[in-house]
């Protein structure tokens, strides 16, 4: 089925519900006018439904391979991979000193969202890149952004990071992987990575690979760890890639989806290396990535839902099944509230996610510490929820078509097993629940009222025109301040058991918020009904998240791993 680029969401979200036009107020982003950023949109839209698109089912059919050492990509990956090069969707928010656009984060998100919905498994690939680009931009050395940032952003080389170790998974600071100093201002790295994305390919000039390593003075746990930039090939004096460093692809791990992105195991032998930033200071460093990336990968859950949304309401206005007024399956009622669902969850997931990058945007052309606080408490959301709705909304997508669904050859089941990875990557969903009711709520909330006044402020507003709506909505919002009140008066344990229900009520109350604004701006149109189906049958369930989120640990701890056993 085709990929239809969702353009007019985006207008309206940008427009009247995340208020993107703050954004191009600012000096920073005075250029990123309206009509350039109908520009920018139309012009990626058109190359997700034309080039990319139809790659999507090519990558899950002929999978990526390694042969005699070398990485052997998808057909067509490498053609798809020069269209978003050349057009130069690699690096649009990079700093143009570097050949970056400069545009704002808001616009790179939503661009990524389409390039995922149209090829999840290529979308990976220029999302590292991105994150890489930024992590140098803020901690490497003006000689490394010299020789790196043009090649990055031009899409000639790739990049890539390594956290990951066997014996070491989201406890990065168990990793063994060590780095010597050579004498020249270089670096001896030694060690094997895990998990690594698009750790190679046969389309790019170089790959380049953040690698976390320990220094022989590093002290043990995350403190002792530093950050090492690794080319697959050395460049010369003259900033081209020489001779080959001692580093290779051991094999590529046999996954449930993505088949088209090789997923690495790294083996470093000695290999030439270059620090970036300060010596132990490595973590601080790849989180300025992981951040990036946490927001990438909520964008890869929301493309994967649109992306089987729209293959699921193509077949329900096709299969023909039982009696119905429109003579099809979309007619029958559990059809309807499934698809009404699924547009109604990647609208939240959506506008949770530019709302983010909105702020980030704010933050960088202000300093304010006040969108730097909303930034980061809004991302663990926009990461986890966007990957949740990924993954529910492709579920649905496969219930659609029933039987066919899991039949793989109408591609519903693609969707399920692409996205299912995103809720696990860069943070699994339990680790950003734990980060938002723990360092995000270090402030004592104060950020997240913030929020809640602003959404209590409109709800107040919206009385007049949407009264049972908007009264929802500002009771829905007081009940999540009530539970962040007690949050904030527990220690992290009693915190951390109610963190997961806790994060998805969040974004339940911020979904209704989003989708009343929505409705007030279209009061007539499809987006004020599917606001009053996602307020009336939806929200509701932020009550018992928030009563799960409220009651403790007591009774979890209490279960022992003999009543567990089978």
């Amino acid at each position: 089925m085709p990929y239809r680029a969702p353009l007019d969401d985006y207008r309206l979200l940008l427009n009247d519900v995340v208020d993107f036009a703050q954004v191009a107020g600012t000096d920073r982003y005075a250029e990123a006018t309206p009509d350039m950023v109908e520009a920018i949109l139309t012009e990626a839209g058109k190359m997700c439904e034309e080039v990319l698109a139809p790659l999507n089912r090519s990558g899950d059919l002929d999978p990526a391979r390694l042969e005699n050492g070398v990485v052997r990509t998808s057909k067509g990956f490498a053609d798809g991979y020069k269209a978003i090069a050349e057009g130069g969707w690699v690096a649009i928010a990079a700093d143009p000193e570097n050949g970056g656009m400069g545009l704002p984060m808001a616009v790179t998100t939503a661009v990524n969202e389409m390039m995922s919905a149209a090829c999840l498994s290529l979308q990976l690939n220029p999302l590292m890149t991105q994150g890489q680009i930024e992590a140098l931009e803020h901690h490497a050395s003006d000689e490394l952004k010299a020789l790196y940032l043009p090649k990055l952003v031009s899409g000639e080389w790739a990049g890539t990071m390594n956290l990951t170790e066997p014996q070491a998974g989201s406890d990065v600071g168990a990793l063994a992987s060590k780095a010597e100093p050579n004498g020249d201002g270089t670096y001896a790295i030694s060690g094997q990575k895990i998990y690594i994305s698009w750790g190679d390919n046969d389309f790019t000039q170089n790959v380049c690979h953040l690698v976390l390593a320990r220094l022989p003075d590093g002290v043990p746990g995350t403190k002792g760890i530093s950050l090492f930039l690794v080319p697959k090939l050395i460049p010369d004096e003259n900033g081209n890639p020489g001779v080959a460093n001692s580093l290779k692809v051991v094999s590529l791990e046999h996954k449930m989806g993505l088949h088209g992105s090789p997923t690495c195991v790294m083996q470093y032998d000695g290999a030439t290396g270059w620090l970036v930033g300060e010596p132990h200071d490595g973590m601080r460093a790849m989180f300025t990535m992981m951040n990036n990336a946490r927001l990438g990968v909520g964008g890869q859950g929301i493309g994967a839902a649109e992306g089987a949304y729209q293959h699921a309401l193509a077949y329900a206005n096709d299969r023909k099944q039982g009696h119905s007024p429109e003579g099809t399956i979309i007619g029958h009622a559990d059809v309807r509230r499934m698809l009404a669902t699924m547009k109604a969850e990647i609208f939240t997931a959506r506008a949770i996610a530019l709302d983010c990058a909105v702020a980030i945007d704010m933050a960088r052309a202000t300093g304010s510490a006040e969108w730097k606080a909303r930034a980061a408490l809004l991302t663990p959301i926009a990461k986890a929820f966007g990957t949740d709705t990924g993954i529910d909304v492709a579920s649905m997508g496969v219930q659609v078509h029933g039987g066919m669904g899991f039949i793989e050859e109408t591609g519903a089941a693609q969707y399920l097993r692409d996205v299912r990875v995103t809720a696990i990557y860069e943070g699994t969903n339990g680790i950003q629940a734990m980060d938002l009711v723990g360092r995000k709520l270090m402030d004592g909330g104060e950020a997240a009222y913030r929020l809640l006044d602003e959404i209590e402020g409109f709800a107040e507003s919206a009385k007049g025109t949407l009264p049972d709506l908007a009264e929802a909505v500002w009771q829905a919002s007081e009940t999540l301040r009530e539970t962040i009140e007690a949050l904030v008066a527990r220690d992290m344990p009693r915190r951390f058991a109610g963190a997961v229900p806790f994060l998805r009520g969040f974004a339940r109350v911020l979904g209704s918020y989003y989708h009343l604004r929505a409705a007030v701006a279209q009061p007539e149109g499809a987006h004020a009904r599917i606001a009053r189906f996602y307020i009336t049958r939806l929200l509701p369930e932020h009550t018992g998240l928030f009563v799960h989120a409220r009651a403790g640990d007591a009774d979890l701890m209490a279960i022992t791993p003999d009543d567990l056993a089978v």
